[in-house]
């Protein structure tokens, strides 16, 4: 590579990055720094077998318990970013779920873990969908899927980086685990209260579809948007079949005979593919039409996961991986970015926290269906299975798109005319 080819070069490594505003770096290194410290919900399971004692089947309740209020704090944490603010809800959710989080490290009843982990996330993972909104109200559609693409990339990289660090704390002593994941949250906290300012538009905005005066009416707002709750259900649906990694997907490479070492390995490729991949695909990502994205996504997830119906070995099962995470650096940025496009200001939180509300629903549903198919039908159903729902879901994306584009014109004009 001669000296003429450097500049060009060091120009399409920026790119990704350009001209995005400094609030939004401000909140893409608080996510970094929170997400080096998740440490807990990797290692839940074995703090509570090991740690505490608890069966296998009670530690699962604990961590379903901890799904459970991360989906109610989706739909909250949404309603609260369009009332109160994006960085009230993003501050207080943050300095109080880090505090919740190191009194829980100290907890040994049960009946206290299992309240205060279901609280826990309650509160914590109510920044979320006031995030997603910032962004949103920052960032311009024709920016929003490398926005969103950029973020998503520092989340995997930070939960990579937690889970070596969060190894290293775990074998010193395990209420490290809790202290480090809450002194991070708050720091973010902190970042945020210091360093971002309120982003939410003025009240005067239009309420949208399904909007209006009463809080019921305003809370389900988004369920009431029949071409967006479709969006949801398609969403919904490619969750299940990515979430197969979680349950399935370990029971199946480990039957095959793969050793723990290479099993980590190939669990592993997911996240590397993403940090070495999602920044150079982002800007182009932004240029192609949604829909057709979504499609070709949900295809290459559905894909990759029906390779498993063939693979015997390490290359094979890794082979999978990557044609699943490329539909997946796909799928989730472009998704976060129509979603932006089809609300109005004034109701981003709820639109967000509703999109939200498909991660907890696919993570509850997909280790049991699984699972189930795994056990009842056999392997080669289940990964066939995933293989027919992906293309299922690309043809539902298809036939929605003219819908969701007359919507997302109409929305981002109302949005245009709201704020002039």
């Amino acid at each position: 590579m001669g000296p003429a080819s450097t500049p060009a070069l060091l120009r399409r490594l920026a790119a990704p990055a350009a001209g995005l505003p400094r609030t939004f770096w401000v909140l893409w290194a608080g996510i970094f720094v929170n997400r080096c410290g998740s440490f807990v919900v990797p290692f839940l399971a074995v703090y509570l077998t090991r740690e505490r004692g608890l069966p296998v089947a009670t530690a699962g309740l604990v961590a379903a318990a901890f799904g459970a209020g991360s989906a109610v704090a989706s739909a909250l944490g949404g309603w609260l970013a369009d009332h109160v603010g994006r960085r009230t809800t993003m501050v207080g959710a943050l300095v109080l779920g880090g505090l919740g989080m190191m009194a829980l490290g100290f907890a040994r009843e049960l009946a206290h873990i299992l309240t205060g982990t279901f609280l826990v996330a309650l509160v914590g993972e109510c920044y979320r969908p006031a995030m997603q909104a910032a962004v949103a109200d920052l960032v311009g559609p024709a920016d929003r899927v490398r926005a969103f693409a950029l973020l998503y990339w520092v989340i995997n990289l930070g939960y990579s980086v937690g889970l070596l660090l969060g190894g290293v704390l775990a074998s010193s002593s395990f209420l490290w685990l809790f202290l480090g994941d809450g002194l991070t949250s708050v720091l973010f906290g902190l970042m945020a209260w210091r360093l971002v300012p309120e982003t939410r538009p003025a009240a005067g905005t239009a309420p949208g579809p399904g909007g209006g005066h009463g809080f019921l009416r305003g809370f389900l707002a988004p369920y009431r948007d029949r071409p967006f709750l479709a969006f949801v259900l398609l969403s919904v649906l490619v969750l299940l079949i990515f979430m197969q990694h979680v349950a399935a997907l370990p029971v199946e490479i480990a039957a095959r005979g793969v050793p723990s070492t290479w099993l980590g390995f190939v669990l592993g490729l997911n996240g590397i593919v993403i940090v070495l991949v999602q920044p150079f695909l982002a800007p182009a990502l932004a240029r192609l039409d949604h829909s057709r994205t979504l499609a070709a996504g949900a295809v290459l997830v559905g894909l990759g996961f029906g390779l498993n119906a063939v693979a015997r070995d390490v290359p094979g099962f890794a082979a999978g991986v990557v044609v699943w995470t490329v539909g997946e650096i796909l799928v989730l940025p472009v998704a976060n970015a129509v979603v932006a496009d089809l609300a109005l200001p004034a109701m981003r939180g709820r639109y967000q926290g509703a999109f939200g509300l498909s991660f907890g629903v696919a993570a509850f549903v997909a280790p049991l269906a699984g699972n189930a198919v795994l056990q009842h039908l056999g392997s080669a159903a289940l990964w066939i299975g995933c293989l027919a729902l992906g293309v299922l879901v690309a043809l539902g994306q298809l036939a929605l798109a003219p819908r969701l584009r007359r919507l997302r014109q109409v929305r981002l004009s109302a949005s245009v005319t709201s704020a002039t």
